[in-house]
């Protein structure tokens, strides 16, 4: 899947009618879970009874039958992606918390399917043809759709972001293979004093997007409890905070899609560490900075451009790779502030070109294995996540940072 996004420019009733058409959509998530919640066990209730309720919801509520039917489809798939995850963290024996279903109060995009929405010949408009009076917006965007035909659209999806609104679409198509500039083997140690420090002894900067912003966004949260409860001029403020952190989002994400995409062009073998950032953030003298250097995001580009150049990623266990020599194969321990590889063998260099040497050196010697997800042999590629899967994601548009 291709998602391409829009910036929508409308009136101030269209704005309106996309809020209700959220609250909707909120609304029948909601109900949902709390169907699941009180049915018995034997009941069995599955992804199909969840859409045959929205029906139900649809016949109780006039302003749920206002919207598109597999509007409210998309809204009972996204109750059913949280039910299942948890039934999938129970059967796996997740360690910690398993997700149990909770109630949402924070919704911010509605979801229709193939229908309910109408593009424009000229494709730089569309109408939402449903009761929720949205008609007819404006597309802003650089996005060039007119190379797809209507019938691969699969999704639509109207978002609600701290600086207007966005549609997004959901294309089914291919990802187009590139060559690759070089074929070389890299192995990637990633940290805090540097975004990455590779097998070959180059260091990328850490660019600390949260940090450079971060006195802008303190200063602005303050003048929030500076404005009147219930007045405009606090809700502006809230706005211009929610904006600052946006903007910290998006260069992240930004940032981590051209590195990957520059090592994945120039690399036929990718290795990096196989880290659980999830247990690593409990360390609140590191959480902030972990989050900010965003780990997750550059596994997951490394991921699809691994795909698009035809390269190999490869996830492997970072266990004892700072500690190990990758000269002898010592056991050298160190301590986190210790930034210097030193060992007996005469062995000498910055500790994480050390490390990255040693997560190269393990995905050789463990290539001629089975392949497998533990090992990270096999990997997702991130467009082909569909938008209800991109829906559940943690919101990184959040000023909740």
């Amino acid at each position: 899947m291709l998602v391409l996004e829009y910036k929508i420019k409308s009136t101030k009733l269209q704005y309106q009618a996309i809020d209700e058409a959220i609250r909707t959509t909120q609304f029948i998530r909601n109900k949902a879970i709390r169907y699941w919640m009180d049915a018995p066990r034997e009941a069995n209730i599955n992804k199909v009874a969840l859409n045959n309720y929205s029906t139900a919801l649809r016949k109780e509520f006039k302003f749920v039958e206002q919207l598109n039917s597999m509007a409210c489809q998309s809204a009972t798939e996204r109750a059913w992606s949280a039910i299942d995850r948890f039934y999938s963290n129970c059967k796996s024996k997740t360690p910690g918390k398993k997700g149990y279903p909770r109630f949402q109060k924070d919704n911010r995009s509605v979801e229709y399917k193939t229908s309910g929405w109408s593009l424009h010949p000229t494709r730089r408009r569309i109408t939402f043809t449903d009761k929720k009076g949205i008609g007819e917006v404006k597309l802003l965007g650089k996005w060039d759709i007119h190379t797809y035909p209507v019938k691969s659209i699969k999704r639509v999806r109207l978002v609600k972001k701290a600086d207007g609104y966005y549609c997004q679409f959901a294309i089914k198509t291919e990802p187009l293979s590139e060559s690759r500039i070089a074929d070389g083997e890299v192995g990637l140690d990633v940290g805090l004093e540097y975004f990455y420090s590779d097998s070959n002894g180059y260091h990328e900067p850490n660019p600390r997007f949260l940090r450079k912003a971060e006195k802008a966004i303190k200063h602005s949260q303050r003048q929030i409890y500076k404005k009147e409860k219930g007045k405009n001029q606090r809700r502006k403020a809230r706005q211009r905070y929610a904006r600052k952190h946006l903007k910290v989002s998006r260069q992240r994400s930004e940032h981590a899609k051209r590195i990957a995409r520059n090592v994945c062009k120039a690399n036929a073998l990718v290795v990096y560490e196989d880290l659980r950032v999830k247990n690593m953030v409990k360390n609140h003298c590191l959480a902030k900075s972990i989050n900010d250097v965003s780990w997750g995001f550059f596994r997951r580009w490394l991921e699809y451009f691994a795909g698009k150049f035809n390269s190999k990623a490869v996830a492997v266990n970072p266990r004892m790779t700072s500690q190990k020599c990758s000269d002898c194969g010592a056991i050298v321990k160190k301590a986190l502030s210790t930034r210097t590889h030193k060992c007996s063998c005469g062995c000498e260099m910055q500790r994480d070109v050390n490390a990255a040497k040693n997560i190269l050196n393990l995905a050789k010697a463990t290539a001629g294995q089975t392949e497998s997800n533990a090992t990270g042999l096999v990997t997702s590629t991130l467009l082909g996540e569909t938008l209800v899967e991109q829906v559940t994601r943690v919101k990184v548009e959040s000023p909740c940072l």
